[in-house]
């Protein structure tokens, strides 16, 4: 599904790390081949995941002209467990000094898949000055639906590889593909890499309505992008331009990706680029 020059131009990435003695974050960065003065890109991943959340969009975003900053958040990928908590909440300050670090207070875009689209809008309304523009993609906690709409199979008890990847199979169905036929191959294996290294298992806040609550402090444009077939939603999806309405200042819209499902970005790269990039041309 990637060819052997998108492999070879995403391991020619930069692996960038901040932080210190409370723990370390790292960062995966692309340049375009002519400089561009755009702010950069940063790409939050979902839960159990890592920047190959992103795997299949990467490279079209670097060749539109955009500087592309995918992180690997706090207890996921390669990056330290945050030291005061094992949800979004604990990852805010340290998520804060670490764009400090990297982008000495200029503004990025900042687009977060599921878990870590409600973590950015979490972020922005405590640090509202660390983004010009917020796109949200596949963001839970909005507090449109009554109950949680899927159940996941757990894994970790079973004994062997092939145990455990019928489960990884079986779980890619139920929440993050619509299309079933995409599991086996690119899908199952960052699938597998990412949550054999996800060391925060017992979050809870995307359950809630937090990101409803927090988007109120975030004065910034947002956008969101769901895949049409998004389980978190299922039939309640048709509420959530409202819901977002209702609780972002500058809330600029919502697109549909018609045949996905949750990791929408992955399932149809095409279609979520082009909103992508449609998205973080509006003003």
């Amino acid at each position: 599904m990637l060819s052997i020059s998108e492999r070879s131009r995403l391991a020619a990435g930069r692996r960038l790390r901040t932080g210190g003695a409370q723990g370390h974050i790292v960062w995966h960065a692309w340049e375009p081949a002519t400089p561009t003065d755009a702010p950069p890109l940063v790409l939050f991943h979902g839960g159990s995941g890592s920047w190959t959340h992103w795997v299949r969009n990467i490279v079209p975003l670097v060749d539109s002209g955009r500087r592309v900053f995918a992180v690997d958040l706090p207890g996921f990928g390669d990056s330290d467990p945050p030291a005061g908590g094992s949800d979004a909440d604990a990852m805010l300050a340290p998520l804060a000094d670490s764009m400090a670090q990297l982008f000495a207070g200029q503004p990025v875009d900042l687009v977060g898949f599921s878990f870590g689209g409600m973590t950015a809008g979490m972020l922005l309304a405590d640090h509202p000055a660390l983004a010009r523009r917020l796109v949200l993609v596949g963001a839970p906690a909005m507090g449109v639906v009554p109950a949680r709409q899927f159940e996941l199979r757990g894994w970790r008890h079973l004994k062997t590889p092939q145990e455990q990847a019928e489960i990884h199979r079986h779980n890619l169905g139920v929440l993050m593909l619509h299309d079933h036929d995409l599991i086996d191959g690119l899908a199952l294996e960052v699938h597998i890499a990412n949550v054999q290294r996800d060391r925060l298992p017992r979050r809870r806040l995307a359950h809630t309505d937090i990101l409803a609550r927090s988007l109120p402090r975030v004065p910034c444009p947002v956008r969101a992008i769901y895949g049409a077939h998004d389980v978190l939603y299922r039939q309640y999806i048709h509420q959530l331009a409202q819901r977002f309405a209702e609780t972002a200042p500058d809330f600029r819209g919502m697109a549909l990706i018609e045949g996905a499902g949750h990791w929408v970005q992955f399932e149809a790269p095409e279609a979520f680029d082009a909103a992508l990039l449609r998205a973080l041309s509006d003003g």
